[in-house]
């Protein structure tokens, strides 16, 4: 679940990220599209905490 969750949440920062180049707001967007790594990273973090606990 949290996986879909971290998923859902890059895919939406990386959507409101073009939609803000695309608007003219090239700042703001480069600003928003440095989310998308981070989200996925934290996710990969997640899981290997969790894989970690299992051992």
């Amino acid at each position: 679940m949290a996986d879909k969750l971290l998923f859902g949440a890059a895919l939406v920062s990386l959507v409101f990220s073009e939609s803000l180049w695309f608007s003219g707001d090239q700042q703001h967007a480069i600003f928003v599209g440095l989310w998308v790594p981070t989200i996925l990273c934290f996710g990969i973090y997640l899981k290997l905490l969790k894989h970690s606990k299992n051992d």
